[in-house]
């Protein structure tokens, strides 16, 4: 499972963000009005601070501990410095969220979950360095632990429902491990494992409290901050009308009980295109797809 990282260069970013424009120089070499804009960005940024107080999934973050309060501002000044990103991470939750929340509430786990997902892939179908797969970046061998079928045609770390689901069983059973949210969710970046072990040698059962490789100090934080700046962007120059939001059409659900020899074909006979199940249907990985384990449910626009 893996994490995102911010990349796009600073001044760009702090420009998009906080200021209207970037407009070039009058024709008599005078700065335009949006020169002046960027410089006042960038002088705004300086004074951006955290909020006086921050939870994630339920937990307190323990801001008045000097150190945490870093990682926190860490993780905020780097996701100001792409704000093209940010602005992406929300229009794509109005595909993901409803979802990610409906199925929280049935499993009883914290609405925040999902901004685990945003931390993991941008809410995207990417495929890491790692070869993690996913909104959910599973590893192959985990996902087929929590029942999730990859092979040669189908790879259900791209099912959204199916891997939400496996994502938030692994959750759970984190949290019946360590008695945290923030333990588990750290746990979802290094393994039950590496974070048992680590609490073990540390004497420790709180997150906050124990030392950590790099990537898993700052995991938590991340999500945090990617909270903050998702709910509350219209501080940070992020708004997004709701009807700017990305969404998919309207679907229904066709069942079928045998192979599909030709996905192409079946999309005609279903009064859609290939695209348009590909799109709908990211698990399935070709052009056709074989006997099933039980029957295959694909999404179709409703028309």
């Amino acid at each position: 499972m893996a994490s995102l990282r911010t990349s796009i260069p600073g001044v760009i970013g702090i420009c998009l963000l906080l200021s209207s424009g970037c407009t070039q120089r009058r024709a008599d070499g005078t700065p335009s009005s949006g020169e002046h804009q960027v410089v006042s960005g960038i002088a705004s940024l300086s004074k951006v601070r955290l909020p006086s107080s921050m939870t994630v999934f339920g937990e307190p973050i323990p801001l008045d501990n000097t150190e945490v309060r870093e990682r926190c501002e860490r993780e905020l000044y780097l996701n100001l410095q792409a704000p093209g990103q940010l602005i992406l991470n929300i229009k794509r939750s109005g595909r993901y969220f409803a979802l990610f929340s409906a199925i929280a509430k049935e499993q009883g786990i914290p609405d925040d979950v999902r901004y685990l997902a945003v931390a993991e892939s941008a809410l995207y179908m990417t495929r890491s360095q790692k070869d993690a797969v996913g909104l959910w970046q599973f590893l192959e061998g985990t996902a087929q632990s929590y029942g999730l079928r990859v092979d040669d045609f189908v790879d259900e770390r791209k099912h959204v429902t199916k891997s939400t689901r496996a994502a938030f069983r692994y959750l759970k059973d984190a949290y019946r491990l360590f008695g945290s949210w923030t333990l588990a969710a750290a746990s979802y970046n290094m393994g039950m494992e590496g974070v048992r072990s680590s609490l073990r040698l540390q004497r420790t059962t709180n997150y906050f409290d124990t030392y950590l490789n790099d990537e898993t100090s700052r995991y938590v934080p991340r999500i945090a901050i990617i909270k903050e700046l998702m709910e509350h962007g219209d501080r940070y120059g992020l708004s997004v009308p709701s009807g700017q939001q990305y969404a998919d059409p309207d679907t229904r659900t066709v069942v079928e009980t045998g192979p599909i020899s030709d996905l192409a074909a079946w999309a005609q006979k279903h009064a859609c295109s290939y695209k348009e199940v590909k799109l709908l249907n990211p698990w399935i990985l070709g052009g056709a797809l074989p006997h099933p384990r039980g029957r295959w449910e694909i999404l179709v626009p409703k028309k």
